[in-house]
């Protein structure tokens, strides 16, 4: 006799076939039977009329430090998400990461990688977690801000992540627009995947550029992965700024020729037209060297200079070139005034302006002196158009991630409803892929690409994570302005077995674990 049996649902396998009403066996946590009659069971779940697909895989996260918080967070786990990855973008907060505490705005101890994942299991996390390595979290282990690195520097570099590894990283990841990670060449990025590429691990970048060197920094990133032999994941695909509107079939078709090259190379897309970030990444890169950005933008010489070089735009000019002072939404600042406004408002609000003391009407003044303020200031930054996000969507090549941030404050929407959204608006309401092919790129698409065996699929010998969702309400009504919404239309999530989210309520048990490659 079986544990459980999810009965009469509409299964979708995450492996792409279409969907078919049976049942869904469960025992010892793990998955013995799909399609027919398991026969009797304790506990019979029903189904009928649900969609019933693998628990979703967030290739894109930033939940890192979200597992240590005193109270357990459900909120991937109410948007059907059962595993994350976390660590992208270049940080993770592990090894050594005290010394990027100016940029990440955290404070944690000198952690070994495996102290860190340790410390993340003790804790007990509420959804599967696996962690990648970050490239500015070594660089700045060994260097700090500095941009050239010393003799010995990059060995020292690759052993870190080397015994990252070893400990049960799941890949690299780079965030190349911020410093200390965007001081490294070409070369040091492909030394640093040479290493990945022992462990059989992908690479995983935010590129150097989103915007108007796109297409460089896809070269790049693609030379990296042919170089060093691993699979590439680009992060958060997407083209930035409205003069570069229109290039997504430039993305896809690099991306395809890559592949057809011998590159492994997929992707990630949360489904909105604003990102979020610090708020620093406004400026160019070089403003960050040294971790003294305070002492720079001090400097009315210097903060004239960083205009100019944002405002010629190009690679290494960073996001000022890509987007208008009405599109920049402050989301978190140490003065809790500037929390929920525009950098537009901000600038024209003579009582706000008076508080970052510029006295002029001036967006780029005030940017730098909230900057200057709170180096770890964080925004919603409209960049996408809506057609390059539905096109790059559509494409097999690409699954979800939604690069949450933590679940407190003003905080992104994509933090509380990036998978129901994507599966509501545009696979229910714009029909941009049918279901069982939504199914595969929140599942199997991002688990293999991260060897988490036994996860992303429903099929005998698969541990039991399982999503069983209403394919007529799910969705998400978060906003910008309220973006902590609950979603709709998550029913029941399943945890190796465990029902951990009941009637669309978490239950409150800390069922996740640490996950590695295998």
């Amino acid at each position: 006799m079986v544990d459980l049996i999810l009965r009469g649902g509409t299964v979708y396998d995450g492996l792409g076939a279409p969907g078919f009403v049976g049942d869904v066996a469960i025992s010892g946590g793990r998955i013995v039977a799909v399609g027919g009659d398991p026969g009797g069971a304790p506990r019979v779940v029903d189904v009928t009329g649900l969609a019933v697909a693998p628990g979703f895989v967030d290739a894109h996260a930033h939940s890192d430090l979200v597992p240590l918080m005193a109270e357990p967070q459900p909120f991937k786990l109410l948007q059907g998400v059962t595993t994350e990855i976390n660590g992208n973008c270049g940080f993770s907060y592990a090894p050594d990461a005290s010394r990027l505490e100016e940029l990440t705005g955290e404070s944690v101890p000198d952690w070994t990688f495996a102290q860190y994942l340790e410390a993340v299991a003790a804790a007990g996390p509420a959804n599967h977690v696996a962690t990648l390595v970050g490239h500015s979290t070594l660089r700045g282990a060994v260097a700090g801000f500095a941009e050239t690195l010393a003799d010995g520097d990059l060995e020292r570099m690759r052993d870190l992540a080397a015994q990252a590894f070893e400990a049960g990283a799941c890949g690299l990841s780079s965030g190349l627009i911020y410093p200390p990670g965007s001081y490294a060449g070409t070369d040091e990025l492909v030394a640093l995947a040479e290493v990945a590429h022992r462990y059989g691990v992908p690479y995983t970048t935010h590129m150097r550029d989103e915007g108007s060197g796109l297409a460089a920094a896809l070269d790049e990133a693609i030379e990296i992965a042919r170089r060093a032999d691993v699979r590439l994941q680009v992060s958060h695909c997407k083209v930035a700024g409205r003069r570069n509107h229109g290039q997504a079939g430039m993305l896809l078709a690099r991306l395809r020729a890559a592949r057809a090259a011998g590159v492994d190379v997929r992707g990630d897309q949360y489904p909105y037209l604003a990102g979020s970030t610090v708020l620093a990444a406004l400026l160019p890169p070089s403003a960050l060297a040294g971790g003294h950005v305070r002492d720079l933008l001090a400097s009315p010489g210097e903060r004239a200079r960083l205009r100019d070089r944002a405002e010629a735009g190009g690679t290494g000019a960073g996001l000022w070139q890509d987007a208008t002072p009405d599109g920049v939404l402050v989301t978190g600042h140490a003065e809790p005034s500037f929390a929920g406004r525009s950098l537009a408002a901000i600038t024209a609000d003579p009582s706000l302006r008076a508080l970052t003391g510029v006295a002029e009407e001036d967006a780029w003044e005030v940017a730098c002196a909230l900057i200057a303020a709170d180096p770890a200031a964080t925004m919603v930054i409209s960049l996408m158009d809506e057609r390059d996000m539905v096109e790059i969507m559509a494409d097999p090549l690409i699954g979800v991630g939604s690069d949450n941030g933590s679940p407190a404050g003003l905080e992104h929407p994509r933090t509380w409803g990036c998978f129901p959204r994507f599966l509501g608006a545009y696979v229910r309401e714009r029909q941009v892929v049918p279901w069982e092919e939504a199914v595969r790129k929140m599942t199997s698409a991002t688990a293999d690409q991260f060897r988490l065996t036994g996860r992303g699929r429903l099929a005998p010998g698969a541990w039991a994570d399982v999503c069983v969702f209403d394919p007529d309400t799910v969705g998400h009504a978060g906003t910008y302005a309220e973006p902590a919404a609950r979603p709709s239309g998550i029913v029941h999530v399943l945890l190796d077995g465990h029902l951990v989210v009941e009637h669309g309520e978490f239950t409150g048990e800390r069922r996740g674990r640490v996950l590695r490659p295998s």
